[in-house]
């Protein structure tokens, strides 16, 4: 049989390999050999084309933003009462200059209700994949619209509005040092050569970085962030507590038509308050953060623990924002100082109205404000270059490179402020350019994630919203830009006054 031929044929060494061929006995049991090929049409696995960066995997536990997760309800209020509170909340009575009681109060409560919503979307977007959690805005951007467009959308106004914050925090914290400086010494100080403007910064930046050095996570600035959010509070209710105990100024009006004369001006006007309403509300760009220090579990999640937090501490804002600017405009009119900065101008208005000691306190409260504000937004930035250096070495980062970058970004952060110290002037501008991850994008990152019917209620809405977010970002930046033409820019470039 040619079965037994063949194997006859095996063991006297005819040439036939096994491994080059495949036996197969068809339905007449006849045996029949087929030669294979040297290239299988499925090629086996390739451990070498997958690149290196695909093999490896960055542990979260390996980064500052996500290395602790024991934060809590409480936590959670410390850092978005600190991050959320800032010197732009002084600007708030100037918005009902322009706008006046009905519509100033609209415009605030809009806003307020709105970005509150957008807060919603983002902590509940937070584990809205099962088995991911996206700790970092950049994250859910590139889950929302892919990596190129996501990267593109998020990356740069995310490290933009985290760097730039710490540069107005070390511009607004060392000014205002400067300020308790002379407030303290007046005209009595033995110092014949005080410390200039560009000396308070680095006082303030040497301060901010020491703080971090021993802060290596975000969880671990928790107790940094209930000191700052006890001196937000603080400063905002003594404001408005102040300007109510020593009442209206003389001669105070409340028409928004006498602010301006032409039409055109009122149309700028109008457009600089929604700027100055919107650009109030900060902090979204590390809500998701603040959310990833938290634990997580099958039956809790973080959302639980994080909604808690933002009721409580916008419920805090909300008892801060109103009161000031409604009781700021009140005491001040058409008289609340426009011109020089508010910080300053609000400081020379109160200096005649209120002792010494209260205006000390106020600046104390805003310059401890300041430094653990820096903290949290600093992290941001933290993490991403951490992030670098770790894809790249391939290992966790050691101290001293972790303590290089925060000496490295202190060292940046200080020449910005030095070589840019009117910042502040062009506030709306940096604001509204960066406007967008607070109204806008949100709402259109949750329609890509969750996907509810086309055309339904919540499509509209969303969609609706994200798109008049990025057009308010537009209007901002616009109104800003425009309002800069007609009254010009002191640019003292180097020059910190």
């Amino acid at each position: 049989m040619q079965a037994d031929e063949m194997l006859d044929g095996f063991k006297h060494g005819d040439q036939v390999c096994l491994d080059s061929r495949i036996h197969i006995m068809n339905d007449d049991g006849e045996i029949t050999s087929n030669q294979l090929t040297n290239s299988p049409s499925i090629p086996p696995h390739d451990h070498h084309s997958i690149s290196k960066e695909e093999e490896f995997k960055i542990d979260d536990n390996w980064l500052p933003i996500t290395q602790s997760r024991r934060g809590n309800s409480f936590t959670a209020t410390f850092h978005l009462l600190s991050s959320g509170i800032g010197t732009q909340t002084l600007s708030l009575p100037l918005a009902f200059v322009y706008l006046g009681w009905f519509w100033g109060t609209i415009c605030l409560s809009v806003a307020f209700l709105w970005q509150l919503y957008t807060i919603g979307l983002l902590v509940s977007l937070h584990e809205s994949v099962p088995g991911t959690r996206f700790s970092r805005y950049l994250q859910l951007s590139i889950a929302a619209f892919g990596v190129k467009l996501g990267k593109v959308f998020a990356i740069f106004p995310v490290m933009y509005l985290s760097g730039g914050s710490c540069v107005m925090f070390i511009i607004t914290g060392g000014g205002t040092m400067k300020l308790f400086y002379q407030l303290l010494c007046g005209d009595t100080c033995s110092n014949k050569h005080p410390l200039t403007t560009t000396e308070w910064f680095l006082v303030f930046v040497c301060i901010a970085i020491l703080v971090s050095l021993f802060c290596p996570n975000l969880h671990s600035v928790a107790l940094v962030s209930f000191l700052g959010a006890i001196m937000a509070v603080g400063y905002c209710t003594m404001l408005w507590v102040v300007f109510l105990a020593k009442g209206k100024a003389d001669g105070v009006v409340y028409d928004p038509s006498e602010t301006v004369e032409s039409d055109s001006g009122r149309v700028r006007s109008i457009f600089t308050a929604l700027g100055i309403i919107a650009v109030a509300f900060r902090g979204h760009n590390v809500v998701l953060e603040i959310q990833g220090t938290m634990p997580s579990t099958p039956n809790r999640a973080s959302s639980k623990f994080m909604l808690k937090g933002v009721v409580a501490s916008y419920l805090i804002i909300a008892m801060c924002f109103f009161p000031l600017a409604i009781v700021g405009y009140w005491a001040f009119g058409n008289k609340f100082p426009t011109n020089g900065g508010v910080l300053k101008a609000i400081s020379t208005t109160l200096n005649y109205h209120t002792s010494k000691p209260v205006l000390g306190l106020i600046y104390v409260q805003i310059i401890i404000s300041c430094v653990t504000a820096f903290q949290i937004y600093s992290m941001v930035v933290y993490d991403n270059l951490e992030r670098a250096y770790v894809s790249k070495a391939r290992h966790e980062c050691p101290k001293l490179i972790r303590k290089g970058i925060r000496i490295f970004f202190g060292g940046f952060t200080f020449f910005i402020s030095v070589a840019f110290p009117f910042l502040p002037s062009l506030a709306l501008i940096i604001g509204g350019i960066s406007l967008h991850l607070t109204f806008g994008y949100p709402c259109l990152m949750w329609i890509a994630i969750k996907r509810p019917p086309m055309k339904s209620v919540k499509w509209w809405v969303n969609l609706g919203l994200g798109c008049l977010g990025t057009g308010l970002s537009v209007l901002v930046v616009v109104g800003a830009v425009w309002n800069l033409a007609c009254r010009g820019l002191d640019a003292n470039f180097f020059h910190p006054r």
